[in-house]
């Protein structure tokens, strides 16, 4: 929602800006600009990235329109390793068994919609509580284990934002480009009329002016917007790394997502008795 209030925002204070200066907004309408720099970074995307980071921008990019992970998500996610613990403490880690292999058809993980819908965060907690289950590792290996798979996951999620922040520092340069081509064609016709050279010249500058609010205004902040998302996914692998980590050292379950809890932002993290009352109402089911 922000992403088309910000762009709004740009769009309507430099279109107001240049009219309150006495500009003819028509004379900033150049498709053909705008058609040599958004198709050569196109093409010099398409040359430098492999498909499947530029499936992940415009995924990235679709995302951003949503909203991002807030105090009700992570609230969620502790009470659902509340419970998973507490089938543990209750039935013992073959009580788990069930619960781990098949996700898709727990009771208690089917409660939590915006968990299961984060396919990476459900895999992630399934194949770290096999390990846990498994017995085989001890908790320094365990914990080195999840930091090597999120950073792994990490820097996989950056390659989007990263690619199209190299975009955004390419379209100075090609707006730079559409308005060589505009002088060009000024100077061809340089024995024209007055009107006809300036307007040639207008719409060359045209170019440069596009390249550079393009790069500023938009594309470079999208990149950047992309990348908070990927912070914010990372946060929340995190939460339940330190939530693991507990249970493994043997931590009741109502410990162990504190750990979890106290690992979150302050603007995202529940308060203490709004956990401590979530979990209650979740012994109850």
């Amino acid at each position: 929602m922000f992403i088309i209030i910000g762009s709004v925002v740009v769009i309507g204070c430099v279109l107001g800006g240049f009219m309150w200066h006495g500009g003819e907004p028509m004379a900033l309408y150049q498709p053909n600009e705008l058609l040599i720099i958004g198709g050569a970074a196109l093409g010099a995307l398409l040359i430098s990235t492999p498909i499947n980071v530029v499936k992940g921008i415009i995924a990235g990019a679709l995302g951003c329109l949503g909203g991002g992970k807030g105090k009700k998500d992570y609230l969620d996610l502790l009470v659902m390793m509340f419970e998973i613990f507490n089938v543990a403490r209750r039935d013992g880690l073959v009580g788990l068994e069930n619960h781990i292999e098949h996700p898709e058809e727990s009771e208690i993980l089917q409660r939590y919609p915006t968990f299961m819908k984060n396919h990476h965060a459900v895999n992630f907690f399934a194949d770290t509580m096999r390990v846990i289950i498994s017995g085989a590792v001890q908790p320094h290996d365990l914990e080195d284990m999840m930091e090597s798979d999120i950073e792994a996951a990490h820097e996989e999620e950056l390659r989007p934002s990263e690619s199209l922040n190299t975009v955004s520092d390419s379209l100075p340069g090609l707006g730079i480009v559409a308005a060589v081509l505009g002088i060009v064609i000024t100077m061809a016709g340089i024995d024209g009329p007055p009107e006809v050279i300036g307007h040639n010249v207008a719409a060359a500058l045209v170019g440069t002016f596009l390249g550079i609010l393009l790069c500023y205004g938009f594309v470079g902040p999208l990149a950047t917007s992309m990348k908070h998302r990927v912070n914010e996914g990372t946060q929340y692998i995190k939460c339940m790394k330190h939530a693991l980590l507990a249970f493994n050292k043997g931590v009741a379950g109502v410990i162990a997502v504190e750990f979890a809890r106290r690992a979150l932002f302050n603007e995202i993290r529940p308060d203490f008795i709004e956990l401590e009352e979530a979990c209650n109402e979740a012994k109850k089911r």
